[in-house]
This record gives C-alpha cells, structure tokens and sequence, in this order.
C-alpha cells in the first residue's frame, strides 16, 4: 500500500509547553506552509478571473460550482498533490445580501468581491486534520476561534462535496488561514482540477513581524512572515508561460 509520504514523516508538532496543534503533512519548505490546502484569488467576474490567471500561466482553470446562499461560484486549479487554486467571484444567479460572508467566514464579503478592480488574494485555508480534535486543542491553548460549521459544493458532474471549516476570532487582517476539513467521500479538489501549475512561494509580511510569527508558532504554521508596510499575502505560481505573482 502506497503511503503518502508528506504525512507519514511526521503527524504531530509540539506545540511549547502542550500538546500538537496541527500534524504536520511534511518537512517545512521555507517557502510554502506545508498545511496549506488552498488559497483564494477573489475578483469581480469569473470569466475575467479565469482568463486572467490562463493568460500569464497558460493553463486555463475548471469551472467548480457554486456556494449555495453564499452568493459565489468558483474556478479551481491544481498546484500539485492536495493543493490548489481557487478563483472565487460572485455568482450573478444568487440574489444573496452584500454582507454575505463568502466560504470560511472570511472577513471579505460580496460587496467587496464586486468591487475589486483586479483579482487579489482573499484569503487561504489550511488543513489540521480532524477539525473537532483541532478545535480542542485551540480551547486548550485559549486561541479563539469560531465553532466548525458545514460547507457543500455541487461538481458540474453533479456530485457534491462536502467539508468542515474553523475561522479563528482574530485573523490577523486575513493573513491567517481558516482551517478545513474535507469528507472522506470527497474527493480533493485538486485531484482533478486542470493540471500544469504549481505554487513555488507562499507567504506573508506584516509591519509588526513578531506578533505575526508569534501566533504562527503556537498554531504551528511555518509559515514564511517578512516586513511589510501593510499586511499582505503573497503567492507565486509558475506555469507553462512563466511565473504569476499574487498578492492581497
């Protein structure tokens, strides 16, 4: 039997003076959190997302479905084994209220989405396994957090997927992800999305670093933290054209 050996290095980072928050899917890169699942690149239009993203990649996203009563729909991409791209806009079909959160209780919201004049990072999630345990272990660590809640999404095929997410209370202006947990029916989303990509930097800067990289070491991130004069993410992606950097 074929194991994967991103988890099976390592399950568990200690986190200091407790136990682990988040098991870990693989050596940190440096450059890449390795619990990233996937990150969000928002805009006002789909199809204006798409060809975007196609015109400096050369690789063209799927259309994935819709967020019912939430008021988007989404295009994804594979960036290699349980990663990947999701283009998120709004969906002109639903008749949602602007203050509508989009998927994970992201601070971004509709209103904002339709008022982007080019696409930009919104956001990111992260995978710690069994959300229920991850919660525990947040309470623990007297982290605050929202409760998990339910997520589906109907697959052009007609399948639907199904998953979990947790926000936490403080987010650091959108520079921390939201957690996920996906069903063991469902089938990862980059394990068939349009393939030819993949993200070679993911990382943010913040103008206070050490409060940043503190709250990424207790919920056991790696993930990469530089000055800035705003807080901002940032992601590059490099495909058939070359290399496509992203920010929030």
């Amino acid at each position: 039997m074929k194991i994967d050996n991103r988890i099976s290095r390592r399950f568990f980072l200690v986190l200091t003076g407790g136990a682990a928050l988040v098991p870990s899917r693989a050596w940190p890169t440096g450059d890449i959190p390795s619990l990233l699942d996937h990150f969000i690149l928002g805009c006002d239009d789909l199809d204006r997302g798409i060809a975007f993203v196609e015109q400096r990649t050369g690789v063209r996203a799927a259309f994935g479905g819709v967020h019912p009563g939430r008021g988007t729909r989404n295009a994804l991409l594979s960036l290699g084994e349980r990663e990947y791209l999701e283009i998120m806009a709004p969906d002109p079909a639903q008749n949602v209220a602007p203050g509508a959160p989009v998927p994970g209780s992201r601070p971004s919201q509709i209103a904002k989405l339709r008022e982007l004049k080019e696409p930009r990072i919104i956001g990111w999630a992260a995978h710690p396994g069994d959300l229920d345990q991850f919660a525990a272990r947040l309470r623990d660590a007297r982290i605050e957090f929202g409760e998990p809640r339910a997520g589906s999404r109907q697959r052009p095929d007609g399948k639907i997927l199904h998953w979990k997410t947790l926000a936490l209370k403080d987010d650091k202006d959108g520079l921390l992800p939201f957690f996920i947990e996906w069903s063991g029916e469902s089938l990862h989303p980059s394990a068939d999305a349009p393939k030819g990509c993949h993200l070679t930097h993911f990382a943010a800067s913040a103008p206070n670093t050490d409060e940043l990289t503190k709250i990424t070491e207790r919920l056991q991130l790696d993930f990469p933290v530089s000055f800035g004069d705003k807080p901002a993410l940032q992601a590059t992606i490099v495909g058939l054209k070359g290399a496509l950097t992203l920010s929030s």
